[in-house]
């Protein structure tokens, strides 16, 4: 019998992998009980969750009242409204909003912001050794893990760094399960993003600037997004643009200062560092599920399972990127997986899910590479000596199914040498 499904507590936020792998052992889905008093079928083998991934009949259009708040209240209007956005979209309304952001985020505009991603993590690293200097002691994902992909996303969206501090409880509030906060805290952040993507499109309207959400609000051509859906992709691309970049800091972070030897090797040698990165993704996926789906039609998924119509499906990302059948030893965290090898024409392992796969792959992928390519060495080149100052079993992890990352990751340092500040 499969226990139920708590995404609220805290032990299981902090290592859900052996309770992925039984389900895994018992098939290529299983039906799993959840705390609410639900039931929700889980994907966790990495060959089925691609195919459920790719397969039209595993609908992302939320059904009628979905995890909606009870009532006609101001936060069950909003949370409506910011849920058009195209992952909970199917074709064609997906195709068409996936065209207008797929060009904003193509790889010749997202390398042009590399020189600004180094200017910031630069300044970043200052700020941090001052504290450092002054504290002791700092949260590398408050100081460091967190600011750098808002700052990014920010300019890439156009938020005023004044305002990015209350998107980031926002938009935490709405990523997790309400019974892990306090009474009301969801409903007011829905409300709270609601309030501000409204004015933000206003202000974008009456003055314009050079980010891809003036972009967007500017678009009169036929198949821009109307007043709803740009509100909808607004949060969206908030949520996406920040969430996982920082949980990819954070987890690979946490691992490189919980395998010396793993550091010690990309200190060595820079070209092992993206490897560190894509390690990271598949080990600590930063997404841990994608957004919930619900079968069309009966869906027969093979091995004696088939799912009805009409079933809530969640294929779970942390679970297919630690499937012992195409990952050989997956709870290690061996970057050398992924090391180049030219000799056999391409990379050792396989690709990990850890951004989707098929209609819904992450279009924001390579920005988060690329923040992560570049802040992981600058970070443990400038503080050597960085260090933990807490038990890593015992670190507070993001609860709910949908990102996964520690929030918050206390660090230290031997005694700084005077010297001149953090340089490029």
């Amino acid at each position: 019998m499969i226990a139920p499904l708590d995404p609220a507590d805290p032990a299981f936020a902090r290592d859900p992998y052996p309770y992925y792998a039984r389900l895994r052992d018992r098939g290529p889905a299983v039906r799993v009980p959840l705390a609410n008093g639900t039931y929700a079928w889980l994907v966790t083998g990495y060959e089925r969750t691609r195919a459920v991934l790719a397969d039209p009949r595993f609908s992302n259009v939320p059904p009628r009242g979905a995890g909606r708040p009870k009532g006609d209240s101001p936060a069950q209007r909003a949370r409506a409204c910011l849920a058009r956005h195209m992952l909970n979209s199917d074709a064609p309304d997906h195709t068409r909003m996936r065209r207008l952001t797929t060009a904003a985020f193509a790889p010749r505009r997202v390398d042009a912001l590399r020189p600004r991603i180094e200017e910031l993590t630069t300044g970043l690293l200052r700020e941090m050794e001052l504290r450092l200097r002054g504290e002791g002691s700092v949260d590398l994902v408050d100081t460091f893990a967190f600011p750098l992909p808002v700052l990014v996303i920010g300019e890439v969206l156009g938020v005023p760094e004044a305002d990015r501090a209350d998107l980031r409880d926002w938009t935490y509030r709405v990523g997790s399960p309400a019974d892990a906060l306090e009474p009301g805290a969801v409903d007011e952040a829905w409300t709270g993003l609601y309030a501000y993507f409204t004015e933000l499109i206003a202000r974008k309207r009456r003055a314009p600037g050079s980010d891809l959400f003036s972009a967007l609000t500017q678009d009169a051509t036929e198949g821009g997004l109307d007043d709803g859906e740009l509100l909808a992709m607004a949060f969206l691309l908030l949520f996406a643009g920040y969430e996982t970049t920082m949980n990819l800091l954070a987890s690979a972070s946490l691992l490189l200062l919980t395998h010396p030897g793993e550091l010690a090797a990309a200190r060595r040698d820079p070209a092992r560092w993206p490897a560190v990165v894509e390690e990271t993704l598949r080990h600590a996926s930063p997404l841990e599920g994608t957004t919930w789906r619900h079968t069309t039609e009966e869906v027969d998924l093979g091995e004696g399972v088939v799912i009805p119509a009409g079933a809530s499906v969640l294929a779970v990302l942390a679970a297919a990127n630690r499937d012992p059948r195409h990952f050989p030893d997956p709870d290690a965290f061996r970057p050398a997986r992924y090391l180049t090898d030219a000799a056999a024409g391409g990379t050792r392992t396989a690709p990990h899910a850890a951004f989707g796969h098929g209609p819904h792959f992450c279009v924001g992928s390579r920005l988060a590479r690329l923040e992560a390519t570049i802040a992981l060495p600058r970070l443990l080149a400038a503080f050597p000596d960085l260090c933990l100052t807490a038990d890593p079993a015992q670190l507070p992890y993001r609860p709910g199914l949908l990102v996964r990352g520690p929030r918050h990751l206390p660090v230290t340092t031997a005694p700084l040498p005077a010297r001149e500040a953090v340089s490029a």
